[in-house]
């Protein structure tokens, strides 16, 4: 797959099943969270892709440090230390803190997805 550069058809193929939210109606559509379950060897493919990709971006130190995400014994927990650490440091220099936090729920459903093609 790597070699050749295909990835078939059949496991870029999803089979959607949806899953109903705690304490939600039924009948509501967005009372249900969508899980795609993949082929295997799409998984698989996929698990190879990412270690190699990881293993590339890691050994030519291309991530910035503050990056946790998906990297490897770090979190978004680690991150949210990270900030905390932050404020707290400002808090003993007599600094103020601001932040600003975005609610991007759904808005992905709001975009004029035409402009985006």
């Amino acid at each position: 797959m790597l070699n050749l550069r295909y990835f078939p058809n059949a496991w870029k193929t999803a089979v959607v099943v949806p899953i109903l939210k705690p304490g939600e109606n039924f009948r509501r559509a967005e009372s249900h969270r969508p899980i795609s379950l993949f082929p295997v060897l799409s998984k698989l493919a996929e698990k190879v892709i990412h270690v190699r990709l990881n293993d590339f971006l890691e050994s030519n130190n291309i991530l910035i440090p503050q990056q946790h995400g998906f990297r490897p014994c770090l979190s978004t927990t680690h991150q949210l230390l990270r900030v905390v650490e932050y404020i707290k440091e400002g808090n003993n220099r007599g600094q103020y803190t601001v932040a600003v936090f975005l609610d991007i729920q759904k808005a992905f459903d709001r975009e004029w997805h035409t402009g985006l093609l």
